[in-house]
């Protein structure tokens, strides 16, 4: 290792030590309202969470709600509800609120106005008159040239009289900040040293309509927030030399950066808000435990000291233990579907484990078999007693890796009672139920197993000269009333000894 390298080494972890002693570390998740929280999002939100709680910080939620023609009606209640379900919990938002607030920007306009005057005030900002139309014809001639279009700085260049005149004349004016054209380099804690220079004219920082830009409040928020490290998404990383330059020109002292690098479908394609399937929301529906969707994130990167050779659904308590900003490297990782069910699976495992938590799967298992057969309601067809329930959790703990698979048609006969009358239709058949009943009391529950019980059915039949196809349905329809499903053993070890004999013994007492 050469020299250099060393003492580059070596500075980067003198670096990564102070991130680690300031005083008051500040972390904020900043989303938009234009949409729903989908898994790149909710890996920003998490990594600043856990930074946080490492370092014994405050985590921000901010809602950037500046660009007013993209809002969607009820996103921010959602985004919120959303990061709560998945256990990611704010010190500070728009609901609790906070010493640094108002936490919504559209809250913040007389912040905005207030900060770039001060811009304008030090040459570092100016007024420009461009019309709409100006712009789109500068837009125009640059595609036609091969040109990458951006403003001209044109207005960059009016004399103060002009200014006055334009004013007085009420010409619709935005504000714009004056860029650099030098080479800006800083310091990333995962992409180390970054040297970038912007290829862009002067970006509006005030738009006509008054309402800051992104870049313009995002700064300003985050000095006033006294935000001390920025965890976000590296598509931001070449906005870095804006942001910086901004600090600059009011003379702040800028926070940290971090930029986390892509996470990409199975495919090798960007994640997409417009893909349903990877919302936070689609997760929940689907039967998706919180831990288990945080678990699979952690696991499409790097950023975690552990045993990579045993899957683990670990808590947020071990989260924040694992988790250190500075092994985060720069390559994209794609995400791994089956170890999203392998992690619910796992879960379900642990929940059941305890008491209390297995009580509340109980009620979820209720709710979802009440939604799934709400026609079964009225007539009282449905078993949801809490043994029954806990007896069908214990059988599927290491069979099914989501809850909602326990409702699908095949599983019906498990909480769909037959109706009060006997399926025997003769004295034979009768008997037959009678005899099986008693042969399976004698039955060691252990055993009320599927393949014990299919070798069992088929010694049955053949002692006692029974057709074995035509016992099958009729048991069948004794245990569940249905025509089709899993095959009889299986039925019967999902229902456990007592609900099978429960079962036959009520068409053999009706009849």
């Amino acid at each position: 290792m050469t020299r250099n390298k060393l003492l580059s080494i070596v500075n980067l972890q003198l670096i990564h030590k102070k991130l680690y002693t300031r005083d008051a570390v500040r972390v904020r998740f900043a989303p938009s309202p234009t949409g729903q929280l989908h898994l790149g999002g909710l890996r920003t939100a998490l990594y600043n969470y856990l930074f946080a709680r490492k370092n014994n910080g405050s985590f921000i939620l901010r809602i950037e709600d500046t660009d007013q023609t993209r809002l969607q009606i009820g996103a921010q209640e959602k985004l919120h509800e959303n990061l709560i379900w998945t256990g990611i919990i704010p010190d500070e938002d728009p609901i609790r609120g906070g010493p640094k607030g108002p936490y919504l920007q559209s809250e913040r306009l007389d912040l905005y106005k207030e900060q770039v005057k001060v811009l304008l005030d030090n040459g570092s900002a100016y007024y420009c008159f461009c019309s709409d139309r100006r712009l789109e014809l500068l837009k125009k001639e640059a595609l036609k040239t091969r040109q990458i279009p951006k403003y001209d700085n044109r207005c960059r260049h009016l004399e103060k009289n002009e200014i006055k005149q334009k004013m007085e004349q009420e010409i619709p004016y935005c504000i714009r900040f004056k860029l650099s054209s030098n080479p800006v380099s800083f310091k990333d804690i995962v992409y180390r040293d970054v040297s970038l220079t912007l290829q862009e004219g002067d970006p509006v920082i005030i738009k006509t309509d008054g309402f800051p830009t992104y870049h313009f409040a995002n700064v300003v928020d985050d000095h006033f927030m006294e935000i001390s490290h920025v965890l976000r998404g590296v598509e931001w990383l070449l906005s870095t030399p804006k942001h910086l330059e901004l600090y600059n020109a009011f003379g702040w002292t800028p926070p940290h950066y971090a930029h986390l690098p892509l996470i990409l479908n199975t495919d090798g394609s960007k994640l997409s808000k417009r893909q349903g399937d990877i919302s936070v929301e689609s997760f929940k529906k689907n039967g998706i435990f919180p831990l288990a969707l945080i678990n699979y994130i952690t696991l499409a990167g790097s950023g975690f000291q552990r045993d990579t050779n045993v899957l683990t659904c670990y808590n947020y308590e071990e989260l924040i233990k694992q988790f250190d900003i500075t092994t985060v490297n720069e390559n994209s990782s794609k995400l791994n579907p089956d170890l999203l069910l392998d992690l619910n699976r796992l879960e379900l495992c642990k929940l059941l484990a305890d008491k209390v938590n297995s009580k509340y799967l109980v009620e979820k298992v209720r709710k979802l078999v009440t939604e799934a057969f709400p026609e079964r309601i009225k007539d009282g067809s449905l078993q949801l007693d809490e043994d029954h329930i806990l007896t069908v959790l214990n059988w599927a703990r290491n069979r099914i890796h989501n809850l909602n698979d326990l409702v699908t048609p095949n599983f019906a006969f498990i909480w769909i009672l037959a109706q009060d009358k006997s399926v025997a239709s003769d004295s034979n058949e009768l008997e037959s139920l009678k005899m099986l009943s008693n042969k399976l009391m004698e039955m060691n529950p252990t055993d009320f197993n599927q393949n014990t019980l299919k070798d069992y059915l088929k010694d049955f039949t053949k002692s006692n000269g029974i057709k074995f196809s035509n016992f099958m349905k009729l048991l069948r329809k004794s245990l569940s009333g249905l025509e089709q499903g899993p095959s009889v053993a299986e039925m019967m070890e999902i229902l456990g000894k007592k609900e099978t004999l429960t079962r036959l013994n009520k068409n053999v007492d009706t009849l």
